[in-house]
């Protein structure tokens, strides 16, 4: 299903590929909460709660995100958040954003079921 925000999107496994092969960054912007129910252990996924992206605005990205030339894979639950980042981040300047389509919820059932479900 389309994202209601239009955003370009990415698959779960293409996502994989992306971060394995360090071509690209995630960017999880679920809340802390959901952090400890399913979390993406890898070192190219750093997580930003999208309540603190909201109030803080794009200042807040680590230096290593800092870059609007960097390959971004915003992730949420679902991707629905997600895909209203990603068209933020783009708005604001940034070149290469997708949403990963379907969320951390398609990450694993199509990539790693270990990372867990809620």
């Amino acid at each position: 299903m389309p994202n209601p925000y239009g955003a370009p999107e990415i698959s779960a496994s293409e996502s994989d590929e992306l971060i394995k092969n360090e071509n690209a960054w995630i960017l999880d912007v679920r809340e802390e909460q959901e952090f400890y129910r399913a979390r993406v252990e890898h070192a190219r996924v750093v997580e930003l709660p999208l309540s603190r992206l909201a109030a803080e605005g794009a200042e807040i990205l680590p230096e290593n995100l800092s870059s609007q030339d960097e390959k971004l894979i915003v992730m949420c639950h679902h991707g629905i958040r997600s895909a209203q980042v990603t068209v933020w981040l783009l708005n604001q300047g940034w070149k290469d954003v997708v949403s990963m389509e379907g969320g951390i919820a398609a990450y694993a059932q199509d990539v790693d079921s270990t990372v867990g479900t809620y």
